[in-house]
């Protein structure tokens, strides 16, 4: 008997703890939902899984940030939101099973999460103050009632028993919890919780149906300078090997933005302002349109690429000549006499870029763009205008749903990402990569085609040459050029035989540089070295 009475004392025990971390669990979830709610109220960007995201993101080391997008890629906002909800589940069970004992306590640390969501939200870049805080600590309270509530339901309660031992006449008392109370106020405040949160989300998609409207009735004027025509022959017929135009779905996005921005374009506005700015000017959407635009085919290029990486692309793009809009300002470039040499392009998100005033100026085809492969900018690619301008990677000059430009200089103030350890300025290197074969591929001996893409924006691509295994270097055949911003398919018939091959890539430039052998990881401005893949020939 006294056996069974263990048993059953350790049974009940095991369900009150699988219970009580039910109840963080669920409370947590109330936390969330009601700070979704709250934040359609506030904006979305004031949530707190957003919110501490960003944090994550603004503290963490350029390494860390080279290392999620290199194993992650463009998940890497997804993998880093699971993760927060992973650690905030596992977080409020052990609240949920410590308010076993300690009640209040529990409560408490839900409310210490609550105000470390409100110090990460007031915190980021583009945060607008006290309203920030609201959904992180609402939330917060409405978890901390949830979990005050259950813990309650699991706590012991005294029931008679029989005998403890054969012959005891004694009755004790032994612990009994209530499990059906408790799986009723779990369920409800389960339901109210999820109410509470597709109603949170569905306002807050509903914030954003101006800007999605905008965008849609958005008709481009035509260029009054439009993009030459592509040449015959720039895009090789060869499978495998990437499309001279990047459709824009596939187009890589590589920013720090948890969610993605969307801007109603009838309420945007650009400020131009800063130091050497003669008449500073706030323009509308529609003050962009009535300008002179201009169509241009430029390859964009991520300093996160490493070699032979997916995180570059070439679009067709419609905009504005930046270095006109900054004349009429008044501005100089430094070599006219300027005392700007950086350009501060601000975000909506708070995301600060510093391009160099002379590049911006020295005649290059600088845009503010408002198109993209013929059509409005996506949202997730700066809708309603983002700066593109060739030969710098994105980091220092393509910077997405742009709002403010001030000019000012390198020794004055570090942007975003020079704060964080990468270079102040970062013209693209020259590089290659290899499209087809793929790595570990297993073609057939005999005519193998070889081919992929190289560039070099502002200098152009003169060769490519190609190496098997520790052979000499061989020239591969070059598609035709559309212009020294794009970049440049290449082709190489390789006669192969049967084995493991390595295939080995580089390219020069009209300048005369060859691709250094040398490997170096992204940071800090950008990665070097040759581009090579591993074969067996059947």
């Amino acid at each position: 008997m006294i056996d069974d009475d263990r048993k059953s004392r350790g049974t009940s025990g095991g369900l009150r703890r699988a219970a009580a971390a039910l109840a963080g669990a669920v409370s947590g979830f109330a936390a969330l939902a009601v700070a979704e709610l709250v934040s359609a109220a506030v904006r979305p960007e004031a949530g707190p899984v957003v919110a501490v995201g960003g944090a994550v993101i603004d503290r963490a080391p350029a390494g860390v940030k080279d290392w999620a997008i290199r194993n992650f890629g463009t998940d890497d906002k997804l993998v880093l939101q699971l993760g927060i909800l992973v650690l905030l589940a596992l977080f409020a069970m052990a609240l949920g099973i410590g308010a076993l004992r300690f009640r209040r306590a529990g409560a408490a640390g839900v409310l210490v999460c609550g105000v470390i969501g409100a110090l990460a939200a007031t915190t980021r870049p583009d945060s607008r103050g006290l309203s920030d805080a609201l959904p992180a600590l609402v939330g917060a309270g409405a978890g901390a009632v949830v979990l005050h509530a259950l813990a309650g339901r699991p706590a012991p309660r005294e029931r008679a028993a029989g005998s403890i031992a054969a012959g005891d006449a004694h009755e004790g008392s032994v612990v009994d919890w209530d499990r059906r109370g408790f799986v009723v106020a779990a369920s409800v405040a389960a339901a109210a919780s999820a109410g509470a949160g597709v109603l949170g989300r569905s306002l807050n998609s509903s914030g954003h149906r101006d800007a999605v409207a905008s965008r849609g009735r958005l008709v481009l004027p035509a260029p009054a300078s439009p993009a030459p025509a592509v040449p015959r022959g720039a895009g090789l017929r060869i499978p495998g090997v990437s499309a001279f135009v990047t459709p824009n779905r596939s187009f890589y996005r590589v920013d720090t933005a948890l969610v993605v921005p969307k801007v109603d374009a009838t309420a945007w506005r650009l400020r131009i302002h800063g130091k050497g700015v003669r008449r500073p000017r706030t323009l509308s959407f529609d003050d962009l349109l009535r300008r002179e635009l201009v169509e241009r085919d430029i390859t964009l290029t991520c300093v996160s690429n490493e070699v032979g990486g997916p995180y570059v692309g070439n679009a067709r793009w419609l905009g504005v000549h930046l270095a006109d809009l900054l004349a009429e300002c008044g501005v100089e470039p430094p070599s006219a006499g300027g005392p700007a040499d950086q350009l501060v392009a601000r975000s909506v998100d708070g995301m600060t870029l510093g391009s160099p005033v002379e590049d911006v100026m020295d005649g290059r085809d600088a845009l503010l763009a408002v198109g993209m492969n013929g059509e409005p900018l996506p949202f997730a690619h700066g809708f309603p205008v983002r700066m593109v301008v060739p030969g710098l990677y994105g980091y220092v000059s393509a910077c997405k749903w742009i709002e403010d430009i001030e000019l000012t200089t390198f020794a004055s103030y570090d942007p975003y990402w020079a704060e964080r350890g990468w270079a102040r300025q970062a013209p693209v290197k020259t590089q290659s990569r290899i499209d087809t074969p793929r790595p570990f591929a297993r073609p057939r001996a005999g005519t193998v085609m070889v081919a992929g893409v190289a560039w070099a924006q502002r200098r152009g691509i003169d060769r490519v040459e190609v190496r098997v295994d520790d052979g000499p270097w061989r020239r591969a055949r070059l598609a035709a050029e559309d212009s020294r911003d794009t970049w440049r398919q290449w082709s190489f018939p390789w006669q192969a035989t049967k084995g493991g091959h390595t295939l080995t890539v580089r390219a020069t430039d009209r300048t005369g540089s060859t691709q250094t052998e040398r490997r170096a990881r992204t940071v800090p401005d950008g990665a070097t070295g040759w581009h090579s893949v591993v074969v067996t020939v059947d």
